[in-house]
């Protein structure tokens, strides 16, 4: 170790950047676990930023000709100087990371900007539209840009703060379903196991910061192409979680395989950490099973006799002891204590009772599950019940501490004692066709089939637009609910959205019990493998406004969400059909929702600490107090601004006047503070109210992106 240590040195003395990477997978392969799930962490990604304009130092690729459909270029080149000759702006360029130095004079409109993901972000955001039926409510928010980088904006606005994420992620199926280092993933591609991995790897470390560690979920779908990888992965990423993987059908009708079993179902990972736990739920007969240990909606009453390990007398001799019985009334009169060794009948009880022992069904001598003394604490409490007859033969039931919880909580109702002194419950059924349960880890629940309420539901929101295997609406809000059902203010986030399903069931939870949850989405605007070849032909190129509108975020997600918002399709028309199951009404109502939609943009230090990207960076000023209320777009005239919910204070000469206008608001969470001068950013702290959190800009924002990262 220590001779490579020497080299790593001499690299970085004679190349500084050359050597920091050596030493960083140096790092990274001296870290390999000896068990465990091990895979290559493969170059990190890139992103291709069409229509960003090019600058001074960027890496670029060049593009192909127009109207051609070849790969083209794919080194990555540095802008060493840009002119224009003639009305047309070009670039010097020269090759990266290549023994001899290359260079070009490429037109400024044949290359395409290049962000590595080993490089540092300055991320903005610009709204692109928004509809506004919420009255008050917080904004559920769309974001079109590569979802690293945006995971990597929302450190900034949410770090420690989301609920709950649920994502959908690529399943690595062989199809041209995903990309990585800016090329789909070939299906013989001989590292296509690996590369997946590093691409997930990435976004869920991103994701564990923003997650609160108090109390939040993660939920991952997949389908048994990566499901053990996967959850080995989870285990690694989040070691003090709690995770279970539940099978769920999405597709009853069974996808056929050749050579294989047809297919129905797909998995779901749930990572709970700190607090969080699935909460119980009314829940149809669909999720429910009257058999075995399932929640029937009745109180459970367990059998005392001990069953299955260590049932025996001689396992537990204190538990081989006489209850007896009033056999008119099936009440507990005395329980005696344990039968010394070698006695197997009990003394007599009192007058006309009769003694039941821990006899097993094959005549041999068991225990009861618990002590004399225990027992008679239950029976005080009315949890010791008998069942059968005298002519039959008694049974003696108790509820466990689980179920006697239950009943303290108000869970189960005691209405009364019974004749054998036992509690009378009423049980947790909320109707004759539900129960207040939580499942088991095996799904079967008809609202979950994607193809009728994932596809055909999509259909008819937004018409002639295909979006491939959208989820059920239905069963992504219930595997929420769950979590979220009572936490009426939770912040979701999906940052591999597709077609908005999760959005959209955030919206359906709230409509049904008044809640102010809001969903933040993302997704890129990626245009599907096939469509790409067509455009191509037609002289298009990503950037170009009529390659943009048949991207993802741009003809799916975006007027998938707006249509759920209105009641109306792109074109303007009701939609038809109703909702169904736990909230049915008509989709035409649409929801009582704000929504705004936002592109990603990648801002210099420069420009930010000099004011000159303050309308960019605001959005993400909006979004870290809430997302919620009037956003201050632009720089206040007077110095400084106060919305709904956060201020802004730009010239400190006027700290006075904005801490007096902060003070008796009572709504506001953040002051957003300008200033290179610490001890003047303390003094203004000082007059704020201690609920108002304050925020050094543009220092908290540059610290965020330039050391929190783990670049």
């Amino acid at each position: 170790m220590s001779r490579l240590t020497d080299l790593l040195a001499q690299a970085k003395a004679k190349d500084p950047a050359l050597g920091q990477e050596l030493e960083r997978e140096f790092k990274v392969l001296s870290s390999r676990r000896s068990f465990g799930l091990n895979f290559e962490r493969h170059r990190p990604e890139s992103v291709e930023l069409a229509g960003r304009p090019v600058r001074k130092g960027d890496k670029v690729r060049i593009l192909p000709p127009r109207k051609s459909t070849a790969k083209g270029d794919q080194g990555l080149w540095k802008v060493l100087k840009l002119e224009t000759v003639d009305g047309t702006k070009s670039a010097h360029v020269e090759l990266l990371e290549v023994a001899e130095p290359e260079r070009k004079y490429v037109a400024v409109g044949d290359l395409s900007v290049v962000a590595e993901f080993k490089d540092y972000i300055y991320p903005g955001l610009v709204s692109t539209g928004k509809v506004e039926r919420g009255s008050d409510k917080p904004f559920q928010t769309v974001i079109n840009g590569e979802n690293f980088h945006a995971l990597e904006a929302l450190t900034f606005t949410h770090r420690g703060k989301i609920d709950a994420i649920y994502i959908d992620p690529p399943y690595n199926s062989g199809a041209k379903d995903w990309k990585y280092n800016n090329d789909y993933v070939g299906e013989d591609d001989l590292y296509r196991h690996s590369k997946w991995l590093a691409f997930i790897e990435r976004r869920l470390k991103i994701a564990r910061t923003l997650l609160n560690q108090d109390a939040s979920v993660l939920i991952v779908t997949i389908d048994e192409k990566e499901c053990l990888r996967l959850g080995l992965l989870l285990e690694q990423t989040f070691p003090e979680a709690r995770i279970q993987m539940i099978s769920s059908s999405i597709n009853p009708a069974a996808q056929a395989r050749t050579g294989s079993f047809a297919r129905i179902d797909e998995y779901i990972f749930v990572v709970m950490r700190g607090a969080m736990a699935p909460g119980r739920l009314p829940l149809s007969r669909d999720w429910v099973s009257s058999k075995g240990r399932t929640h029937t909606g009745q109180a459970r009453w367990d059998l005392l006799r001990r069953s299955g390990t260590a049932a025996q007398r001689k396992d537990s001799p204190g538990g081989f002891y006489a209850i007896y019985v009033d056999p008119d009334t099936s009440a507990v009169v005395k329980i005696g204590e344990p039968l010394p060794a070698g006695k197997s009948k009990p003394e007599y009880g009192p007058i006309g009772s009769k003694p039941i022992l821990p006899i097993r069904k094959d005549g041999s001598e068991g225990r009861w599950q618990v002590s004399p003394a225990t027992l008679r604490s239950y029976l005080a409490q009315g949890r010791v019940r008998i069942g059968g007859d005298s002519a039959k033969g008694f049974t003696v039931y108790y509820l466990k501490p689980g179920e006697w919880k239950k009943v303290q909580s108000g869970e189960y109702e005691a209405t009364g004692i019974g004749p054998d002194g036992s509690l009378l419950l009423l049980g947790n059924e909320t109707s004759e066709e539900n129960v207040l349960a939580i499942p088991s880890t095996q799904w079967s629940i008809p609202a979950h089939d994607a193809t009728q309420y994932g596809s055909r539901l999509l259909i008819k929101i937004i018409p002639q637009r295909r979006f491939p295997f959208p989820k059920s609406l239905y069963a992504v809000e219930d595997v929420l609910r769950f979590f979220i059902h009572n936490h009426r203010s939770a912040i979701v986030l999906d940052f591999f959205s597709g077609s908005g399903t999760t959005a959209h069931a955030v919206m359906r939870l709230n409509k049904q019990d008044g809640g102010r949850r809001q969903c933040i989405s993302v997704t890129n605007n990626e245009v599907a493998a096939d469509e790409q070849a067509t455009l191509r032909k037609s002289g298009l190129r990503p950037g170009d406004a009529d390659w943009e509108k048949w991207g993802i975020c741009d003809y799916i997600t975006k007027p998938r969400i707006a249509a759920a918002i209105t009641g109306k399709t792109p074109e303007g028309k009701i939609i038809e059909g109703d909702y169904k199951f736990n909230d049915e009404f008509s989709m035409a109502k649409g929801f009582e929702e704000n929504a705004e939609f936002f592109t990603l943009t990648y801002e210099t230090p420069v420009a930010v600490s000099h004011n000159r990207a303050f309308e960019r960076i605001a959005p993400l000023l909006w979004m870290r107090a809430g997302s919620e209320g009037r956003r201050i777009q632009k720089i206040p005239t007077r110095g400084w601004e106060v919305a709904d919910t956060y201020g802004l204070l730009t010239n400190l000469d006027k700290a006075a006047s904005f801490c007096k206008a902060i003070a008796p608001k009572g709504t506001i969470r953040i002051a957003y503070i300008v200033t290179d001068d610490e001890r003047r950013f303390q003094s203004v702290v000082r007059r704020l109210p201690e609920s108002v959190e304050p925020v050094r800009l543009y220092e908290s924002y540059l610290t965020n992106f330039r050391f929190s990262m783990g670049r």
